[in-house]
């Protein structure tokens, strides 16, 4: 299995000839280029920079095979299209291809008590082999070797985030949803979470375009 990172939270998971991708969002310039190669769309939540909804109804018209998990209101915003799209919670567990999926937390991490805090799911592939959280910073109960780290958004903390890698304690960690960051700011966050900071873990800072092993 290997991913492809994508601007900010998205990503491309490929096995055996089977992609998925992982919040393609407005953030994201080639996210329809990456969607239109996909055999499923996994949105963890249906903010904007996670989840296009134009581009993946686009998507869903335009190729019938095309299937779609998310949120209940992921699933209101695109409609059924005869059952491909899928409304998933905290629990379920499905197959794409040869790729297993376990979805798991229920809320968007807070960001004021004025804003709402939608639904928000982290998707678990392969038993542990990749974990993108979403908006969240939910440790689910099973074995995580690569996990997703999101580092820069309205909700981040770092302090947080570094109780969430240890809550999690994975074998590997890759950045995502860092287009707020400088390139100064994610050498700060990468020094005061990884290898030599608060997690001692490497974290990963991949650009867009790069494919990596899982």
């Amino acid at each position: 299995m290997q991913l492809t990172k994508h601007a900010h939270a998205c990503v491309t998971i490929e096995k055996d000839d089977t992609r998925l991708v992982i919040d393609p969002g407005t953030f994201t310039p080639d996210a329809a280029q990456a969607v239109s190669r996909a055999h499923a769309v996994l949105i963890t939540h249906e903010h904007f920079d996670h989840f296009d909804d134009k581009l993946v109804a686009a998507a869903l018209n335009a190729r019938p095979e095309l299937r779609v998990y998310g949120t209940a209101a992921v699933a209101t915003a695109l409609g059924s299209h005869d059952g491909r799209v899928h409304t998933v919670t905290a629990g379920d567990t499905f197959t794409v291809g040869p790729v297993t999926v376990a979805v798991h937390g229920h809320r968007h991490a807070p960001i004021h008590a004025d804003i709402p805090c939608p639904d928000n799911v982290g998707y678990l592939l392969d038993d542990g082999a990749l974990y993108h959280p979403g908006d969240a910073y939910f440790a689910p109960d099973a074995r995580v070797h690569t996990l997703l780290l999101p580092t820069s958004g309205p909700w981040t903390k770092l302090g947080e985030a570094a109780d969430y890698v240890r809550a999690v304690k994975p074998e590997r960690v890759i950045q995502i949803h860092e287009l707020m960051l400088s390139d100064l700011g994610q050498t700060s966050t990468a020094n005061l979470l990884g290898e030599n900071g608060l997690t001692g873990i490497p974290i990963n800072r991949i650009d867009p375009g790069t494919t990596v092993p899982l």
